[in-house]
């Protein structure tokens, strides 16, 4: 499992405080739901490759977002962001 740790400054803590009842909690919450999102985005890029090639699904969120990045469906942003444009 990774820790992200995230620094921001005393007035945007004092700001987010304002606005949430724990910093903590608000910032998981935003970053899970990007997770579960992207998620939602390779698993519909995998179910729809896996039909074209009649290939079979793995079980599961985890395995299937894992099939996804092994079959080279997807890749990370880091990666993608070194590819030059060929333009």
């Amino acid at each position: 499992m990774a820790n992200i740790t995230v620094t921001i400054t005393d007035t945007e803590e004092k700001s987010l405080q304002y606005a949430c009842l724990s910093v903590q909690d608000w910032t998981d919450n935003v970053v899970k739901e990007r997770a579960r999102k992207a998620g939602d985005e390779i698993i519909d890029k995998l179910v729809k490759h896996c039909n074209e090639n009649e290939i079979a699904m793995a079980v599961g969120r985890d395995a299937q977002i894992t099939q996804a990045y092994d079959l080279g469906i997807v890749d990370t942003a880091y990666n993608l962001s070194l590819v030059p444009d060929e333009f």
